[in-house]
């Protein structure tokens, strides 16, 4: 999909006064100011929100490498190829082998507590949130604890986010394209 994104991609210098100061830590943090930031720059309030959404869950309990490998599964269920692209780069940054994030992409991994935390994910977004007392009880029995199934659903939630934003804006793609394995 190459088409214009449907909102401008502002720059630091071009952004309301209220982004700019997120658009610089952003620039910090990855090296360049990734199009999606670009995008949701043009609200200070959401550009603060999805920033500060990210940095929370950064310092969570549920491990860099889970959190990227919930974030393609997500990915591949929205036919979001920018953050599928986004993700699996910083999946592979984290550690987590490219045969890996394939496998999460299509919510499964070889790693039984992994493998858990994806049906899940994959539940959550498929089903709208209607999960189970059995779906919850499947994550305590491989090993999650409460703060660990918060923090799932918290995952989710900002994928569903960036997702739908990158979707709804046809943000271009400035990470290395990753196929999608299936259509939403």
């Amino acid at each position: 999909m190459n088409h214009p994104a449907r909102l401008p991609l502002l720059t630091a210098e071009q952004a309301p006064a209220a982004s700019q100061p997120l658009l610089q830590q952003i620039q910090q943090a990855f090296g360049a100011t990734p199009n999606m930031f670009k995008a949701v720059a043009n609200s200070p309030a959401a550009l603060q929100a999805m920033w500060g959404f990210f940095g929370a869950l950064g310092k969570g309990s549920i491990d860099t490498q889970l959190g990227e490998q919930i974030a393609v599964a997500v990915a591949d269920r929205n036919a979001c190829e920018y953050c599928l692209a986004a993700h699996t780069a910083l999946g592979r940054k984290a550690g987590v082998s490219a045969e890996a994030m394939r496998a999460a992409q299509q919510g499964e991994s070889g790693n039984p507590r992994t493998a858990a935390a994806l049906r899940f994910a994959i539940k959550l977004v498929h089903d709208r949130g209607q999960v189970t007392t059995q779906d919850v009880q499947a994550l305590h029995d491989a090993g999650f604890h409460d703060e660990h199934i918060a923090e799932i659903l918290a995952h989710v939630a900002l994928n569903l986010f960036t997702n739908y934003v990158n979707v709804a804006l046809a943000v271009p793609v400035d990470f290395p394209a990753v196929p999608l394995s299936r259509q939403a």
